[in-house]
């Protein structure tokens, strides 16, 4: 029972940072029909700037309230979607909606690769660390294990995102007297952006908030994960690989599929850690063939 509950909490642990990051990819999928490589870098520049902020505010005095770090990490993803979102949207991808689905990748690819040396030119190549908002929380005793308190923040977090995600594509238009349709004219735009466009809506708005939106989300895993590592050169590498296997074993373009995969894939690896750690790497990779094998929609 020990291992079962062991696996269990490293799962959904694990699961909590993947959606965060899986469901800016799928969004971004959903919404511009472009699977963004360059999400992996849009995640390790927000790791990268968390760590820097967070460094600042407590050389400039925040131990008085170290809690403050917290807000230091989500202004870092924030900076980073409204510098870089609009940026990458406006000045290049918007040339390319429409075009085929092998040059969007090629191009966000290439985007990828700038983005790791300017990383790279501005950070260097040295480790950056970032402990303290990892201590804050304390420990959680669940019977005989013991976890750091953090890691079920970054499962808080995951839920808070979630919803907010799910509830601004699907229940905005209940509360227009509080805000605009924004649900419904996003999933117009999605389902069919050209008769929307038709219908009076800025489509062009919609894809630079969409895409500023899976900036801000997969910068906030970065943020969220700063604490946890250390920062180092080739971070976004492995987790869009990940991110990419999260979201087609959950389907391209869907924000429940993406939570799916995501736990599926959290639980499955922290099995085999456990089980068969030799098999680790190889689990994801499993996981995603056998859903295709039996979905491949």
């Amino acid at each position: 029972m020990d291992l079962f509950a062991t696996i269990v909490v490293d799962g959904l642990i694990y699961a909590g940072w993947l959606f965060i990051v899986s469901v800016g990819l799928t969004l971004v999928f959903g919404v511009l029909n472009i699977l963004n490589i360059a999400h992996g870098s849009l995640y390790a520049i927000g790791a990268y700037a968390s760590a820097s902020l967070v460094g600042a505010y407590f050389a400039a005095g925040g131990d008085a309230f170290p809690y403050g770090s917290y807000a230091a990490l989500i202004l870092a993803a924030v900076l980073v979607a409204v510098v870089l979102g609009p940026l990458l949207e406006r000045g290049l991808l918007k040339y390319f909606y429409g075009r085929d689905e092998v040059l969007n990748v090629l191009v966000t690819y290439a985007v990828f690769l700038i983005l790791e040396d300017v990383m790279k030119l501005i950070w260097g190549v040295n480790p950056y660390f970032v402990y303290e908002p990892y201590t804050l929380l304390g420990d959680v005793e669940i019977g005989p294990l013991f976890y750091v308190g953090y890691d079920f923040a970054v499962i808080a977090a995951a839920i808070i995102v979630g919803l907010a995600v799910w509830l601004t594509l699907n229940r905005t238009h209940r509360l227009a007297h509080l805000c605009t349709q924004i649900g419904k004219v996003v999933l117009a735009v999605i389902h069919d952006a050209e008769m929307s466009q038709t219908m009076g809506v800025n489509v062009q708005r919609i894809y630079l908030g969409a895409f500023t939106a899976g900036a801000f989300l997969a910068a906030l895993g970065g943020a969220l994960t700063a604490p946890m590592i250390s920062v180092t050169p080739g971070l976004g590498a492995n987790v869009i690989i990940v991110a990419f296997a999260v979201v087609i074993i959950g389907g391209l373009g869907s924000v429940p599929g993406a939570a799916i995969g995501a736990l599926m894939v959290g639980i499955s690896r922290a099995a085999s850690v456990h089980l068969l750690p030799e098999a680790e790497l190889f689990i994801v990779y499993f996981v995603m063939a056998i859903v295709l094998v039996f979905r491949p929609e």
